[in-house]
Order: C-alpha cells, then structure tokens, then sequence
C-alpha cells in the first residue's frame, strides 16, 4: 500500500477539517466490478468536481468507450495506475477531494478485488461512513460480506447500501427489494447504527445526483442529496478524557509539555489528570495550542499540556482521567484482519502498535476464524491472508488501552512483524485485562503444567500440537469466564 500517499491524503485531511467542520470522509466498497470507481466518477462529474481540463483529459482518454452515446469512461477520475487501467480494477486506494456549498468531502475509493483486501482495510480506517456498492444482477457475494465485516471492525456506524447498475434489471422494484432485505438481514451480524439503501445506475447517473425518472417507485435521496445531510458522528457520551503522549517538548527555562492529539472526552485547566501506565498524576496548569492557550481542549484538538510537576513519561503514554482510566493490560483478546501474504506463525516475532506505544508480544494464539457465508465464529488455531480472526494476546509489558467499542481511537491496534517491521494484521481490542499480579488473587492462572496433565495430555510439543494445546486453553478461558471466573493464560 501506498505509505507516502496516506501520509499526504491525511495532511489534506487536516487541512480541510481545519477550514470546515461538515468535512466528511466517505469510503467506497464492494465486491470488484461492482462499479465503484465508475459511481464515485460520476458523483464528481455531476456534482462539479472536476475541473473543464480534467474534463477534456477524461473524454480524450475515454475516447473508445462510448456510454449511451458520450464518449465517457467515469472510472478513469478514480483509476489512476497504469496497471489499473489496463486491468479495469482498482488496485491501490484512489484519494479524491471535492466541495459542494453544504460540504467538503474525501472520497476513498477501494479495491474489490479479493487480492487487495488489505488496502481496502487501510481505506476503511480513515472512513467516517461507507458506500457499500452491490451489482444488482448478483447480489450480496462473499467480498461483499468481507467488506461489511471489515468496515464493522475498523468502526464505521453508517453505511450506504448502494444498488448499482439497476438499468441492467429494467428497474426492477422486486429485485431491488429483494437485495436490500438481504443486505439488512446480514447486517443483523454487525454494529451499524444506520443503513440507508439508494437504488442507483453509475453509467446513466440515476439517483447519483440528479433523481431518476425511471425508478418513480423510489421516494427516498439520492445518493449526493444523503451524503450532503449525513451526520458522520457517532460519539459516546461523556466520554473520558484521553491523550496518547506523541512527544515530550522541552524548552528553555522549565518549560516542559506533553503533545498529541486529544483521542476522546474533554480536559479542562484545573483538571486533575493522570498517566494511564505508571499511576502517576498531576494537575493540568496549561494548554497550549498553535493559536495560543486554551482553557480546555476536546477531541481532535493538537494540544500540549503543561502539568504543575513534571512526571517521567514518554512517547507512547496515555494521559487519562483520574476517575475513568485505560485498562493497564498485559493479556487482550481482539478481532483483526490478517493482512500478510505470510500465513500466522506462533512462533514468529511480533510487535503491537497502539496510537503512539509500540510492545512486544510474547505469545499469541487464534480462536476463531469469521466464516464470510454464515458471518459466524468458527473455531481455528490458524489464519491467512485477508481472513478475519479472534485471537488472545500476550504482552510483554503492561500498555494503556480501552475496549474499541467504548473509545475506539485507544481501542484499535496494529500487528507488526519484529523481523521487518511490515504490517501484518490491524485489529480491534475486544476484552483487556492487567496481570494476575495486579489483580489479585482471585484469579484463575491456566499455566502449561496444569494443563499439561489433564485436558491436553494426549499433546506432544509438535508445532500443531502447540496450537492446539492454545486452542483448548483459549476454550477453557472462555467456559470459565462466562462462568464469572476472572482467568489468565500463559502457557
């Protein structure tokens, strides 16, 4: 994936969330040739985002491909590589960025095919809502059940059910109808709070800006005139105060602030805060920002704090709340996506990246694997490329994290091999817990002795036994845990 056009699509981002707060990033999805590039061309074809010379650069380009008479290939605003051209699928995310009076937006078209799975996950992580785009002649298929899944991992709450290419089934109500009861009856599987389906034609431009005359039994927006009313948030409430420390600024004098950018909740000069990792606190004597100081800060806000004593932190701290603090833990379990070519090895090396922190792993075991026909768990000790898991990991050191489904900004993580560094799988914290030491004597320890001479004496130390010896313990775990006993694992 591209490293360099991230950084600078996420530099845009702050440019134009700094002139404008109904700023939306909008994420394009769906299986291949489901015609995503081609809606999102359109969209800014109609909606004048593109400029008259990208106009005449566009239809000399599409110059052998007439559509209903005009010489216009719409695919080829978002298409960029040369690759994908020859191809016709998109390959690498496509960044686009486009205003009406009413709205900024950034489109992030993604690649359906199965293949680039990992840059449509990449894509998804930026996203504020996601057009997810179905064919209308075959329906929900199995990328189109992995991209809804994915976009529910990485938190996306609203979803645009986009029902492409109806002129290919006459516009038909039924089999429009037939496909969004689908969609909704697998969404049942996920956390969206809203999905909002849109019957529409890319190549004809029906129901992407303009309505269509030809669907009269459609009464609802069409797709610019939803996107244009959309409220892209879904905040918790009250949430608590977070900050991932990103540097320590030190300056003549005594000077000496925390930077970084508030990831949840409200702080306030006074405040009485607290580091997550070590217990040490202080109290919150100034917040400096680039337009001078502020009496408070919230979330999205680049601050730096200036506490009355200094205390001993560094890159990849979290400043916290005193009530409502992160979870210190050194055991998670979590759900990700397993984005490299190279299959899960136990026995490989690897780190966790967090907003700021990065922790070795001493140990880590899957579950489960999400089946995308049932949408269910299904137990597994392995996974691959573009597989969806569940998986229990342990730290070699305790690190300052939230559960993703109360503050999602400290809740998300990122897989990194320790031999190169490349990304391996991004994922969502699902439960978190400190070490036994910490918690006190009430919990369970499943260790390899106790296992080792009951549930899995039949098990040698063969690299699949050892999997399977995970496997079982993570069963145990989970049996005991619904029972109320509070357990941890190290084998």
């Amino acid at each position: 994936m591209n490293l360099a056009a991230l950084e600078e699509a996420s530099e845009l981002d702050m440019a134009l969330a700094a002139k404008t707060g109904a700023m939306l990033r909008l994420l394009t999805c769906g299986s291949v040739d489901d015609g995503k590039s081609t809606l999102i061309g359109r969209l800014l074809w109609d909606a004048a985002g593109v400029t008259e010379d990208q106009r005449t650069a566009i239809a000399l380009a599409s110059q052998n491909r007439a559509i209903n008479g005009e010489m216009i290939d719409f695919s080829l605003l978002l298409d960029g590589l040369q690759a994908e051209r020859e191809q016709g699928i998109t390959i690498d995310i496509a960044w686009r960025y486009f205003e009406t009076p009413d709205r900024r937006y950034v489109i992030i078209d993604s690649p359906g095919h199965e293949q680039y799975t990992r840059n449509m996950a990449t894509g998804a992580s930026h996203a504020d809502i996601a057009i997810l785009l179905i064919d209308a002649r075959s329906g929900v298929k199995r990328q189109t059940r992995r991209h809804a899944a994915i976009c529910d991992l990485v938190g996306i709450k609203k979803v645009v059910l986009a029902v492409n290419k109806m002129d290919l089934i006459d516009w038909s109500e039924a089999g429009y109808r037939a496909i969004e009861a689908d969609f909704r009856a697998l969404a049942q599987s996920f956390g969206f709070a809203e999905i909002v389906s849109i019957p529409v034609a890319a190549l004809t431009g029906d129901n992407v800006v303009h309505r269509s005359s030809r669907m009269p039994w459609y009464s609802g927006p069409t797709l610019l005139d939803h996107l244009e009313n959309v409220d892209p948030k879904v905040e918790p409430v009250d949430a608590p105060f977070r900050l991932p420390v990103q540097l320590v600024l030190r300056a003549s004098g005594d000077f000496r602030g925390y930077a970084g950018t508030v990831a949840s909740g409200t702080v306030n000069v006074g405040d009485r805060i607290v580091d997550a990792r070590s217990g040490l606190g202080a109290t919150l004597n100034r917040i400096a920002t680039m337009d001078g100081d502020h009496d408070s800060a919230s979330k999205g806000d680049a601050v730096t704090l200036v506490l009355d004593t200094d205390i001993d932190i560094s890159r990849g701290a979290v400043l916290s709340e005193l009530a409502r603090r992160p979870v210190n833990a050194d055991v998670i379990e979590a759900r990700l996506v397993w984005l490299s070519e190279a299959p899960f090895d136990p026995e490989a090396g690897y780190l966790l990246r967090t907003a700021t922190d990065l922790t070795p792993v001493t140990s880590m075991s899957v579950s489960a694997l999400v089946d995308f026909e049932t949408l269910a768990a299904s137990p597994a000790h392995a996974c691959g490329v573009n597989d969806i898991a569940d998986c229990r990991i342990l730290l070699g050191r305790p690190t300052a994290l939230d559960l993703f489904r109360d503050l999602p900004l400290t809740g998300n993580f990122v897989l990194v091999s320790a031999i190169d560094g490349a990304t391996v799988a991004g994922g969502v914290i699902t439960w978190a817990q400190a070490g036994a030491a910490a918690v006190g004597d009430n919990v369970l320890v499943l260790n390899r002795a106790l296992l080792a001479h009951g549930l899995c004496a039949d098990l040698s130390d063969s690299p699949a036994d050892n999997a399977e010896f995970q496997r079982r313990a993570q069963e145990v775990a989970l049996l005991l845990r619904s029972a109320g006993i509070p357990v941890l694992i190290k084998l």
